[in-house]
């Protein structure tokens, strides 16, 4: 039961934290990444609720998804923190734009080879 009860808080953290990553890259990469990686986390994120609804009370179930969207939320949160303290801001944009290019070579790449 715990096994089962942890698998369910693991999809839902994975899932509901590629939804969120989506927010931080720009127009073109994020639309990539929305039409590509999100809509599959949608349906992740639906399923494991469905899982979570079907193995477990609606109680256990609603506090495994409160808890997982928390958790995702504070971790951006504090990641951001800590490379806003660490990095300036040239190194951020520098670094943010080379991840969205990349994002974007790659799925070019897996969609046409």
């Amino acid at each position: 039961m715990l096994v089962k009860y942890l698998s369910f808080l693991i999809g839902v953290i994975w899932s509901y934290s590629l939804i969120k990553t989506q927010s931080i890259f720009s127009k073109k990469a994020g639309l990539i990444f929305k039409v590509f990686i999100s809509k599959v986390s949608w349906l992740t994120l639906i399923a494991a609720i469905y899982f979570g609804y079907k193995n477990f009370s609606i109680k256990f179930t609603l506090i495994g998804i409160v808890f997982s969207i928390v958790l995702v939320h504070l971790g951006f949160k504090f990641l951001s923190k800590f490379l806003s303290s660490k990095f300036t801001e040239k190194q951020l944009v520098i670094s943010k734009t080379f991840f969205e290019y990349s994002l974007i070579v790659w799925v070019f790449y897996y969609l046409f080879y």
